[in-house]
């Protein structure tokens, strides 16, 4: 799945569990932790063909495993207000992540994307699912445009956003434009 859709995969359920707004950021940044290891198509920028090869091979492994996941878990239990919740929390929206790329991350060359999940440990289990749909498939752009009313909704109801962290008064001004649209239910 493309890094917005694992974006509101963390932040909308996010928002409502976390006990404070840094806790709802911490959430999301751990739902879109794994794909850190994308972060490899930028060597195909600097270093063509070669880096490309580098982002083909280690994309979807060097985080998108159990041991990512736990360093993941620790740093927002670090960080979070609420660090025991958050930290559990973080843990399932981390593993989301892997689960939305199991089903919905299929390559353009139309082969599954496994994810080896105890790399670099050899012999540990590849998780691969047959049936994964391609990464620009209707079911993830349906997923997607469902998030996206959810995100808008909580935004109107909640009074707040992600811009929160950018510019209160930004954020103050898209809330406002939402419940001028889309009045608070009576």
């Amino acid at each position: 799945m493309n890094i917005i859709t694992h974006a509101l995969l963390g932040w909308v359920p996010g928002q409502r569990l976390a006990a404070q707004r840094r806790d709802a950021l911490l959430l999301t940044g751990a739902a879109m932790a794994p794909d850190i290891d994308a972060l490899g198509i930028l060597a195909g920028v600097i270093d063509g063909e070669r880096g490309l090869e580098w982002f083909s091979h280690y994309h979807h492994v060097l985080t998108h495993n159990l041991w990512a996941g736990l360093a993941v878990t620790g740093l927002v239990a670090l960080l979070a207000y609420d660090r025991r919740r958050s930290a559990v929390w973080a843990f399932v929206f981390f593993h989301l992540h892997l689960v939305a790329d199991l089903v919905g991350a299929k390559g353009p060359d139309g082969e599954p994307w496994p994810i080896p999940y105890l790399w670099p440990v050899e012999g540990g289990p590849v998780l691969v699912w047959s049936g994964q749909w391609e990464i620009n498939a209707w079911p993830n752009l349906l997923l997607t445009v469902g998030l996206l009313f959810l995100f808008f909704r909580q935004a109107r109801d909640f009074g707040w956003s992600p811009i929160r962290y950018l510019s209160a008064r930004a954020d103050e001004a898209f809330v406002a434009t939402l419940r001028r649209r889309f009045p608070l239910p009576a």
